[in-house]
């Protein structure tokens, strides 16, 4: 009879001489490999170093010049010989107002604190797709040891029936069903192999050439607590970066608004011209927004509107992550209850029949379709078993990656 202690995943289709491969190690490889988080990380690298700049002032402007150059006459063309003409030279100043300068800092910070926020986000769920890798490759080997098992059992009843059928307690057709079996074997141990390969192949999209490695170590075990899951939810990984978004949005506003204010700026030029003392020369420039109703407004109406859709946003997303973790939570209720009913019972009452099948046969009063059929709805069974494991881990992980640290 199939062993029920195969649950173990087999290292047969990984690569056998690298050193194992633990979930742990693979979420650690993960987050050191992804090109997501390290195209995240270069985002908030740019961010923080351009919050510097955010509030300091624009660079000033040096103009050169000539005026009063005459173009006719005697002295055209001469720099030096008209006493209008001024070779000067100027350096300006643009002065945006204070409030202007400290929203613009504040947009700043909110966006190194909106790509912090994505970053862990980011980083959650490259944990979350590696751990999804792993578990799915866990499983899959899993599944394949179980239809080994079976594999083995087919192997010694076809080697054993020869002898049997010579010695007249068994029929040849027997031989010919065990055969059968096999080819079915053969198929669904191709059909597992393949998913184990597929399993891999996702496993290093996350984690390079390690995912050759053979796994070492059960699936981790990760509790979920439902109530604190449900409390915790306004902490979403995906949440995390509205509330910095809303903050750059305000300070937009503030920056609009700010330029019901206007600008000012300052020019210090220096003339000379021939035969005449030099000249130095001061004057402010200032910014009229007189037309505050038809500009400068509405520039802030539009941003307040921006506000309002990142809330929005923000509680359509809320519901929805409520709706999908209410569904996860009971959709894991469910499977965990299937599959302690199926430990409880199921898998024990299809021992039972192996067992009873196989003594009806060797005393004679039974056939050997029905024990082929008993032990083929045992490995249904535990192929089921671990098929719940597989998507109660999988949702576990789920569940217990939604709210970033």
């Amino acid at each position: 009879m199939l062993g029920l202690a195969a649950l173990t995943p087999s290292a047969a289709w990984a690569a056998p001489d690298a050193p194992s491969l633990s979930y742990a190690e693979a979420l650690e490889l993960a987050r050191q490999a992804a090109p997501a988080l390290r195209a995240q990380q270069a985002t908030l690298a740019g961010s923080s170093a351009l919050a510097p700049a955010a509030s300091t002032l624009p660079d000033p402007r040096l103009s050169v010049g000539i005026e009063n150059l005459p173009i006719a006459g005697p002295d055209r063309w001469s720099t030096t010989r008209d006493a209008g003409t001024m070779q000067r030279i100027a350096l300006m100043q643009e002065m945006p107002n204070r409030a202007k300068r400290d929203a613009r800092e504040q947009v700043a910070q909110a966006r190194i604190e909106r790509d912090r926020a994505t970053l862990a986000a980011t980083e959650l769920a490259v944990r979350r797709e590696a751990g999804l890798a792993w578990l799915a490759v866990h499983f899959a080997e899993a599944r394949l040891s179980q239809v080994a098992g079976l594999q083995r059992e087919n192997r010694l009843l076809q080697d054993t029936l020869p002898a049997r059928i010579a010695a007249g307690s068994a029929m040849p057709a027997e031989l010919t069903m065990a055969r059968q079996e096999a080819l079915a074997i053969a198929d669904r141990t191709d059909e597992l192999a393949r998913d184990v390969r597929k399993a891999r192949v996702e496993l290093r999209r996350w984690i390079g050439e390690r995912a050759a490695a053979p796994l070492q170590g059960a699936a981790p075990a990760m509790d979920v607590n439902g109530d604190a899951l449900r409390s915790s939810l306004p902490h979403h990984a995906e949440l995390a970066p509205y509330a910095p978004m809303r903050a750059m949005a305000q300070a937009e506003v503030a920056e609009a608004d700010a330029e019901k204010r206007g600008d000012w700026s300052w020019e210090v030029a220096y003339s000379r011209r021939p035969r005449y003392d030099d000249m130095v020369s001061f004057q402010l420039s200032f910014d009229l927004p007189w037309q505050r109703d038809r500009r400068q407004q509405p520039q802030i109406e539009a941003k307040r509107r921006e506000i309002e859709r990142i809330e929005a946003e923000r509680e359509e997303l809320l519901r929805r992550h409520a709706a999908e973790t209410d569904a996860m939570l009971a959709e894991l209720q469910a499977l965990d209850t299937q599959a302690e009913r199926l430990r409880a019972a199921g898998l024990p009452l299809a021992a039972e029949r192996v067992a009873l099948a196989t003594a009806a046969y060797q005393a004679g009063r039974g056939d050997l379709a029905a024990v082929l059929t008993a032990r083929s709805q045992v490995l249904e069974t535990q192929l089921r078993a671990i098929d719940l494991d597989a998507q109660r881990a999988a949702l576990r992980l789920r569940l217990s990656t939604l709210i970033a640290e």
